[in-house]
């Protein structure tokens, strides 16, 4: 089985993410490999990476990643206008590649994108984490209760501060040339694959933006509302405001004819839910994560690693081992690219459009 040989290529907010992942993930023994490329335009900050993580290339060229003697395996952690090139560099060379959300700005990238990875056969994955939340995990398992009967409608607030400063720090979203949008492609594509994953496919949708902030095709409000494949509504809010101490929160309120569930977590908890009679309850954030294990079926040191957000790219690690195909795919993020230009579209023309509408 082939180990992992791992070159990460961005060295900001979301790259320092990962790299803590891969260094929790391998030093965790679980899994072998080695992390040895770091790549950032800012040669410094790549040179900082490195003297954390080991690596013995660091560069801010990311050909010498690409060719470095061994290498089989890509981190693209860069803005997203940067995603696709370094995509097709990666699989036209047979390395397998996990790449941030969203893959692209454009949809038809998107498309290539996918087309690129599978015509390669390598492993790929894209950076959708709520996949691996707990918390969302535990609520599809309680959720798929027939006794509950048909699901009524679900609602996402999704709320953080502008991402061009504070801790984030990624001027470029303010660009709609390096971002391709604003709020509901760089941040909600998370709760629009979320929205299928828990509601199901989506069919139709329609779509408000607002622009406040000044920044050209940026938008910071995004009021969306999906008509899914088996006939319920759901909505999505998302907003990026100026509350700088107010930290990034998703709250999900779900509706069924005979149960209710909420959450203002997105990743341990807790859950609170009532059914036909009794109470509101809470599933306290320990439980939740005793019930995520139990689901996931999780062992040993995956545990510590899934308890501290890890399980991700550990997840991703394996599958490059193992040579089997990672989740969530860039297929997957493909369906909610989808779902998102129809949204776009919707906004434009000031109309409901169906998913596969030429």
């Amino acid at each position: 089985m082939p180990v992992p040989i791992v070159g990460l290529i961005g060295c900001g907010h979301i790259g320092r993410f990962h790299s803590r992942n891969l260094r929790g993930s391998l030093r965790s023994e679980l899994v072998p490999g080695d992390y040895a490329a770091v790549c950032d335009r800012d040669i410094d900050r790549a040179g900082s990476f490195a003297a954390i993580t080991g690596s013995r290339t660091v560069t801010s060229d990311a050909r010498e990643v690409f060719e470095l003697p061994g290498l089989n395996t890509v981190y693209v952690c860069t803005e997203t206008a940067e995603h696709p090139d370094l995509v097709f560099a990666a699989a036209s060379r047979g390395h397998n590649v996990f790449c941030e959300k969203p893959l692209a700005k454009t949809l038809p990238e998107v498309r290539r994108m996918v087309e690129a990875v599978e015509a390669a056969g390598v492993v790929n994955q894209v950076g959708l984490v709520l996949r691996y939340s707990p918390v969302f995990t535990v609520m599809h398992d309680l959720m798929s209760d027939p006794a509950l009967g048909p699901l009524l409608t679900a609602h996402l607030r999704d709320d953080q501060f502008f991402p061009i400063r504070g801790h984030y720090g990624s001027s470029w979203r303010g660009s709609f040339e390096r971002a391709g949008g604003g709020t509901l492609i760089e941040h909600s594509i998370h709760d629009v694959d979320l929205f299928r994953w828990l509601f199901g496919d989506i069919a139709a949708v329609r779509c408000h933006t607002r622009y406040t902030t000044g920044h050209e095709g940026v938008e910071d409000v995004a009021i969306a509302t999906f008509q899914h494949a088996a006939g319920h509504q759901t909505s999505l809010s998302s907003v990026w405001h100026s509350l700088d101490d107010r930290p990034s929160t998703r709250h999900l309120e779900v509706f069924f004819e005979g149960g209710y569930f909420a959450t203002d977590h997105d990743f341990l908890g807790p859950i609170r839910w009532q059914g036909r009679t009794g109470p509101l309850r809470e599933i306290p954030a320990d439980e939740v994560f005793e019930r995520y294990v139990g689901i996931a079926g999780l062992q040993g040191g995956e545990v510590d690693l899934a308890r501290a957000g890890m399980y991700e790219d550990y997840a991703f690690l394996r599958c490059v081992h193992e040579g089997r195909p990672a989740f969530p795919d860039f297929r997957t993020a493909l369906a909610a690219h989808e779902v998102v230009d129809a949204c776009y579209r919707s906004a434009a023309e000031a109309r409901e459009i169906s998913l596969g509408e030429p």
